[in-house]
């Protein structure tokens, strides 16, 4: 009987190994204090981050034998004897310094440079390696202020020169000496990629991809699409994916209600329904049945485009728990939104025989009372509600879940409060975005949550007719609007993004304002703003969608979440200065009733190479899943979903437009190796463990120590 040898235990901290690149960044040759606070301003405080920080362009540096072979302008380098200095004749005129190939002449060209530095450099009679861009002045050849100035016995210059990110105390050759100390730092580590993987792939080995990053040979060594950019940028996303797949498992662990339906109360429902579920719909409401009826909590996102129908969706989900006994809530971020919520619902709750109540913070007295008893008693099946729900009184007989609509406007720790409220384990959880985000963003944004998406529309859903005009048709547009108002229209207006101020819009807006209540009266306008206390905010809006005014002229606060079926026209003033995607969030706003809908893109002319696109792409379709594609395409990740609000990962190599497809591999991937080796303590696993720490996953680390 063989004895199989004992398996070296899993690091339990950084693995020694490692130490070297996590040291301080002026342990590097050549880094004081003064270049550290340099490299400080690119969040560069150690040699791992430079390690990670690969060259942004390069520098042709072609060698000649010859001044001759010159094609100026161009970058040069060759070997020439210094012949002779100019000093300057008068004072901010340049010190010139001739020097010869042995045929030809070149001037070396200084501008304030000091003379002890310049004999130095640069001695009579010497001869000297120099690289730098030749030019023609007078018909004389000239280099000014040489990149280089190198001995002969020096090694010579790349042919290529990488350029790397600079600030303020920073030059190219501080930074490429830096890169090169810590190159001889990196250490070889195990293989945490999957060998197939890697194979199938032609990655090289971590440091190998490191050394090869980091010296190119021409610009297309650039590309992201380079064996040893995409090896490094996988590690990335691996990583990333790795930590988000354990803080799924984290969540699935936890014990929640196994909640199994019947069935009864969602046929009510469907029959009674104005046009039959999209497949889109009929696949999500399955998947979420599916989830809800495991013992282990749910943790889903349903994301949808607008119009596609997650209400209905997240209804079929409140009435799983309801035939089961159970309760649900469903979070919405305003008060208005919670009782259109409640509107919408209505009729389709009465069909399946459940009661349904709203509670938000203006709610007070006996009436409030009154629904906290009810709730507490379960007689209240699905409750709709504001923050208010998170306060200590309101308690549930049996809440068995949880549907957050919009979930950048909820915090983690008010959902963990939510959470709190099911009693012995937690309830369901079911958050609904109607922003559609391309699938890599929503992997980097959503990956611990397991992923529905509503990627068609209900038939009765008609489109909405689009149209971009200068602003200088303003007038005509007025005219028109006051017809389609005479007719018992309702209209928004949104006011431009005039710069990142929110005072600055807010003056556009109510110079707008003032000129549109001027030719409609002062009952048929209202302004809506962020700057607006939410009760004046929730007046208006609801003086909109029920009461006597017709035209709503807002900043862009009703991008998320208005329904009035009855708005059918919407204006965009500059639209130019808004986001593609924004742009169809604030289309979504009509279209969504029984009458045809408008919406008229008014912008500043000449418009920019990237607004005409953008405006072309909204009037050729209303696919939002597509529109999110192009806008990720023409803006980059952060400014789609707002790196800051969204938690999207900053990654240092991984181009997340470019390289998307990683994305899923690495998903996964993570996924499949935890399946495998959930504690991360065989071969490969071990091997992941290095890259944790390497790439400062620590919310992964806790939780393998926590198991």
């Amino acid at each position: 009987m063989s004895i199989a040898p004992p398996q070296p235990a899993p690091p339990k901290g950084r693995p020694p190994v490692l130490f070297p690149l996590f040291a301080d960044i002026e342990t590097l040759p050549g880094v004081g204090p003064r270049a550290a606070k340099a490299f400080a301003q690119l969040n560069i405080t150690r040699p791992r981050d430079l390690a990670l920080t690969l060259p942004v362009g390069g520098v042709l540096r072609r060698p000649i034998a010859r001044l001759a072979d010159a094609r100026p302008p161009e970058i040069v380098t060759l070997r020439l004897t210094i012949d002779r200095h100019m000093p300057p004749a008068r004072k901010g005129r340049p010190w010139r310094v001739i020097a010869s190939d042995g045929a030809q002449d070149v001037q070396l060209v200084f501008f304030h440079a000091r003379q002890d530095w310049l004999a130095k450099e640069l001695p009579v009679g010497a001869a000297r390696i120099i690289s730098g861009k030749i030019e023609l002045f007078d018909g004389m050849a000239q280099i000014v202020h040489p990149d280089l100035i190198l001995d002969p016995a020096d090694p010579p210059p790349a042919p290529y020169e990488p350029v790397y990110p600079l600030s303020a105390g920073l030059t190219q050759r501080i930074v490429g000496r830096g890169v090169a100390a810590t190159l001889e730092r990196v250490p070889p580590l195990p293989e945490w990629i999957d060998r197939g993987l890697k194979a199938q792939r032609g990655w090289p080995d971590w440091d190998e991809a490191l050394r090869v990053a980091h010296h190119p040979h021409g610009p297309g060594d650039l590309s992201p699409d380079t064996p040893a950019r995409q090896r490094l940028a996988y590690d990335e996303l691996l990583a990333h994916q790795l930590t988000l797949a354990l803080a799924r498992r984290s969540v699935r662990r936890g014990m929640g209600h196994a909640t199994a339906g019947d069935g009864r109360l969602r046929r009510r429902v469907i029959a009674a329904l104005p046009w039959p579920l999209t497949g889109a719909q009929t696949r999500s409401i399955d998947e979420i049945a599916a989830d809800m009826a495991e013992p282990r909590r749910m943790n889903r996102l349903l994301q949808g485009d607008v119009g596609s129908g997650k209400t209905v969706v997240a209804l079929m989900a409140a009435l799983i728990a309801a035939e089961a006994g159970g309760q649900a809530v469903l979070m919405a971020p305003t008060e208005i939104l919670a009782r259109q919520h409640l509107a919408a619902l209505a009729a389709l709750a009465e069909a399946a025989g459940i009661r349904v109540a709203v509670l938000t913070g203006r709610d007070k007295g006996a009436a409030r009372q009154q629904v906290l008893n009810d709730l507490a008693a379960g007689l209240i099946d699905l409750l709709i509600g504001t923050h208010a729900v998170f306060q200590k009184e309101v308690r549930f007989a049996d809440l068995r879940l949880a549907v957050i609509d919009e979930q950048h406007r909820f915090g983690v720790a008010q959902r963990l409060e939510l959470a709190g409220k099911g009693g012995a384990a937690p309830p369901d959880m079911l958050v609904m975005t109607a922003t559609p985000i391309p699938r890599s963003l929503a992997l980097a944004q959503y990956g611990d949550m397991d992923l529905s998406v509503l990627d068609e529309k209900p038939p009765g859903r008609k489109p909405v007719a689009t149209v971009a005009l200068p602003l200088d048709e303003i007038d005509r547009i007025v005219d028109r609007l006051d017809r389609a108002m005479r007719d018992g229209a309702r209209a928004y207006w949104v006011c431009p993004l005039v710069e990142e101020s929110e005072l600055v819009d807010l003056t556009a807006a109510e110079e707008r304002f003032r000129m549109l209540r001027a030719r409609f009266g002062e009952d048929a306008v209202r302004l809506v703003h962020g700057q607006m206390p939410p009760e004046d905010r929730d007046r208006a809006m609801a003086d909109f969608a029920e009461g006597p005014a017709q035209l709503l002229v807002a900043t862009t606060v009703i991008e998320v979440g208005v329904n009035v079926p009855e708005a059918t026209i919407m204006v965009i003033e500059r639209a130019e200065s808004f986001g593609l995607a924004q742009l169809h969030q604030l289309r979504g706003r009509v279209g969504r009733g029984r009458e045809a809908s408008s919406c008229v893109l008014l912008y500043q002319a000449p418009l920019s190479e990237t607004a005409t696109r953008r405006l072309a792409i909204l009037r050729e379709t209303e696919d939002g899943f597509r529109i999110a594609e192009e806008d990720l395409a023409m803006r980059g990740a952060g400014d789609v979903i707002g790196t800051a609000q969204s938690g999207l990962p900053r990654f240092r190599i991984a181009d997340l437009e470019r390289q998307a497809g990683l994305m899923e591999v690495a998903r996964q991937d993570a996924r499949s190796l935890l399946e495998t080796d959930p504690d991360l303590d065989g071969e490969r696993g071990r091997a992941a463990r290095h890259l944790l720490w390497l790439l400062e996953q620590d919310r992964a680390i806790r939780l393998i120590a926590a198991g």
